[in-house]
């Protein structure tokens, strides 16, 4: 297959770009924001409706798949887009990030992990060849090779041992790796120490992989320290191939990674917090759940024009929230995907009109930030359950 990334235009004030990646089941026009599909869904919305709204592929997550329903009956449905029935590209991402969210449920080694599954209980043993055997049952379009996801904060000799391992595994998986329709992207880590970061972006492009994603930000560390890490590494890593910011959703870090040379972005955060009531908006988040909006008419957003914002107002999706009706929660899920997947649209457009900083401070001139949000921690949702 050519799986392949192409630059299309670049900013002359930063290091913002804009591209296409090529893969088995369509092109995705980067810098994109993947909607997440941890069980094979987007919480609340058909995969019709995820099309709808404009999003080109999805993220799901290799270790709920692997414990249910089981990669070999996905593999007998004849795939995971068969079996959800989404004709476009999927990423898995390999587990990694849950197993080693388990604390005292799994047992780390140079060889793979032993964990207990949250679910009943039950023994499981992942490493790097099982984690791709996997994802290859799966069928995804793009892979990812089994990591040590390290927390914030973390001592020195104990980010480099799991740096060791984690490059350790990457080789392995690469060895493993057979599809030719999958891409396989590695994972820098290495903490927030910087000889760490740099080291794990040298040993990984010994590896060649096609695509290379970032981990281990977004775990509460200031988001300060997850910009300045970017400013370390991205223009390290090869013009000609994608990179994946993992676990990263809000507005402004969109924003802030494009502008650093991040090309792919997921996060459960807008589905989350729908959920929980809450929608983003030009002018910032919205808590439509609170008294204050339960005779207002409006749309959501007055400057939105997703299928939501055109036929309903806040009073009657904050009665269908408060009334705990399941409308309520797919109409603010679809308008936040709507509303990420629209602002990369629009970033896009401004880089290849040579125009993002202006843009950027645009969006943000009205975009209202909480108070203290310079120091505010970045945390990524381990799972949208």
């Amino acid at each position: 297959m050519d799986l392949r990334f192409q630059e299309l235009a670049r900013s002359s004030q930063c290091d913002a770009r804009c591209g296409v990646f090529h893969t088995a089941h369509g092109a995705v026009q980067t810098p994109v924001f993947m909607p997440v599909g941890t069980q094979a869904t987007v919480k609340t919305l058909t995969p019709e409706e995820v099309r709808e709204l404009g999003a080109e592929i999805i993220l799901s997550n290799t270790y709920h798949l692997h414990l249910r329903p089981g990669a070999d009956l996905i593999a007998e449905a004849g795939g995971l887009h068969a079996f959800m029935n989404w004709e476009g590209p999927i990423l898995t991402d390999s587990g990694g990030f849950q197993i080693f969210s388990l604390g005292n449920l799994r047992e780390i080694t140079d060889n793979g992990v032993l964990f207990r599954s949250h679910i009943d209980g039950s023994s499981h043993y992942f490493t790097p060849e099982k984690a791709i055997e996997v994802q290859e049952m799966l069928g995804s379009d793009i892979a990812m090779v089994l990591d040590e996801c390290t927390p914030y904060p973390i001592d020195y000799d104990t980010a480099a041992a799991a740096l060791s391992r984690t490059t350790s595994w990457a080789r392995r998986a690469r060895i493993a790796h057979r599809r030719g329709d999958q891409a396989l992207f590695g994972i820098v880590q290495g903490s927030f120490y910087d000889d760490l970061r740099l080291k794990s972006v040298e040993q990984l492009l010994e590896l060649d992989f096609p695509g290379y994603a970032i981990g281990g930000l977004s775990v509460g560390e200031p988001k300060s320290e997850m910009y300045r890490i970017l400013d370390l590494i991205t223009h390290r890593l090869p013009l000609d191939k994608p990179r994946y910011l993992m676990g990263v959703g809000s507005p402004d870090c969109l924003w802030e990674g494009v502008q650093r040379g991040i090309d792919m972005f997921d996060c459960v955060l807008p589905t989350r917090i729908a959920r929980n009531g809450t929608v983003f908006t030009h002018e910032g988040k919205l808590v439509v759940r609170n008294a204050a909006y339960a005779r207002d008419f409006r749309p959501l957003d007055t400057e939105c024009s997703c299928y939501v914002c055109r036929n309903y107002s806040r009073a009657y999706i904050r009665h269908l929230i408060k009334a705990n009706e399941v409308l309520g929660i797919r109409l603010t899920t679809y308008h936040n995907l709507y509303f990420l997947v629209q602002l990369m649209k629009e970033i896009r457009a401004a880089i290849i009109e040579d125009r993002f900083l202006v843009a950027k401070e645009a969006f943000f001139g009205k975009y209202k930030m909480p108070e203290g949000a310079d120091k505010e921690k970045s945390s990524a949702c381990e799972e949208d359950f």
